[in-house]
């Protein structure tokens, strides 16, 4: 009888233990789908991409999309490399400004103690609740009258102040966790407050400053409304509106042509994401979720 228990109890942790392997490997497949999709369809040909039944590994595979998107005359036509320089400035103006801005506002929020201390970390994240799509008349408005529209300026204005909030939270946590006494001493020595955040508390907040560095830069990079609403020129586009406009056409869509510059456009990000992966989930999981 024991032994006949054992064995049931060692065939419901096997089937427990597979149950979990197999909704593991459904949520895998669900997931990566569309990125292996997006994969073949930019090695296949204009032809067999609506062809019934589908082709799930390409018979002919090809990289002319990969050539159309870069180095061909037609990719001249497209504008895709200033596209991509534009995403880059105004991806990198954003990350520079985020950083800066949310270090010292974090570190104010983090140090001092004032009336409205608390109501005003509140308002700043309350400001995250509001859809994007609401503010984005308001923002046209106001550009359009202070002549922002076209201009580097204006985007990275919008991006920061759409990353901002977050970063100041996840800055603030951080903040939070690196003992006072260290900047004490540090004041003590002959600092000014200045120089003990930057030589004493930022070092030992770094990955806190990368988590935040990851995040605006992914806001950035990303973004699409806003990108086509406020840069209406061609040669001012950023990648989101350029691809999705270049290669939409009235009659046709060149699907294989907008998935190669869809990969080409993803590296970047993938690459930034794993080699910084673990600050940004330090970030939110630590940062943010104190207050």
């Amino acid at each position: 009888m024991a032994v006949w228990m054992l064995t049931l109890a060692r065939r419901k942790r096997l089937l427990a233990k597979v149950g979990t392997y197999a909704a593991l490997v459904a949520m895998l497949v669900i997931i990566y789908f569309p990125v292996y999709w997006m994969v073949i369809t930019s090695i296949k040909h204009h032809n067999v991409l609506f062809k019934l039944p589908p082709e799930w590994f390409p018979r002919k595979p090809t990289l002319l999309p990969y050539y159309n998107v870069i180095a061909s005359g037609q990719a001249e036509a497209l504008n895709f490399l200033a596209y991509f320089r534009n995403s880059i400035i105004v991806s990198a103006s954003t990350v520079f400004l985020s950083i800066i801005l949310a270090t010292m506002a974090g570190y104010a929020f983090s140090r001092f103690r004032y009336a409205g201390r608390r109501t005003t970390l509140t308002a700043i994240l309350i400001t995250q609740m509001f859809p994007l799509p609401m503010l984005l008349i308001s923002f046209y408005i106001m550009f359009w009258r202070l002549r922002l529209l076209n201009t580097y300026t204006g985007l990275i204005i919008s991006y920061t102040s759409f990353a901002l909030p977050f970063c100041i939270w996840m800055l603030k946590g951080f903040f939070d966790k690196i003992p006072g006494e260290l900047e004490e001493a540090a004041l003590i020595d002959g600092c000014s407050r200045l120089q003990a955040l930057c030589k004493v508390i930022l070092p030992l907040a770094l990955p806190g400053v990368l988590a935040v560095g990851v995040f605006s830069f992914l806001v950035a990079w990303d973004e699409f409304m806003f990108a086509l609403t406020l840069m209406s020129q061609d040669s001012m586009r950023t990648i989101p509106p350029g691809v999705i406009l270049s290669f939409v056409g009235e009659f046709d869509i060149r699907w294989e042509d907008m998935m190669a510059a869809s990969i080409i456009v993803t590296v970047p990000v993938v690459v930034i994401f794993l080699g910084l992966q673990k600050y940004l989930i330090q970030g939110l999981t630590a940062g943010a979720v104190k207050g």
